[in-house]
């Protein structure tokens, strides 16, 4: 079972505490790590590994549910600028990555602190102190399903 396939399965069995709301397409976690307060991401229900082997229909609800998200997550997080990635080349499994983006939150990497979440180095973006609280957490699921519920 893949990683993503893995973290649903958590969701499906209630013992994944990343998790916000089920929309029809996919379902919406917080990511595990917050230098970016608000890093969502978007897992796809359907175990696929590109956009393009979803039905139409499945493909077009897919990439309209993951907009509402992205526009939820910046609503709930005062977001400047949304990024969004659908990589693919570490979990297979389709999966956005929503990143709320706020002046300085690169410090001074890249172009004056600005540039994609990538220019951040990997180690202080995932050091142990930006996983947040149990609390930090609770409250940052229930800004975003606030804003989700409004966005729906």
């Amino acid at each position: 079972m893949c990683f993503i396939c893995e973290r649903i399965q958590r969701i499906k069995e209630g013992t994944n505490p990343y998790f916000v709301k089920e929309l029809e397409t996919g379902y919406v976690v917080l990511g595990d790590n917050q230098h970016f307060k608000g890093y969502t991401l978007f897992l796809c229900k359907e175990h696929q590994t590109e956009l393009f082997t979803l039905d139409h229909d499945t493909k077009m609800k897919y990439l309209e549910e993951m907009s509402i998200v992205a526009e939820a997550v910046a609503k709930a997080f005062d977001a400047e600028k949304m990024n969004y990635e659908l990589l693919g080349n570490g979990d297979t499994h389709l999966h956005w990555h929503l990143f709320p983006r706020v002046t300085g939150d690169i410090e001074n990497y890249g172009n004056h602190g600005r540039g994609p979440v990538w220019w951040y180095p990997m180690e202080l973006m995932y050091s142990e102190e930006n996983i947040p609280s149990e609390t930090e957490l609770e409250e940052m699921k229930s800004k975003l399903l606030r804003e989700l519920e409004r966005v729906l």
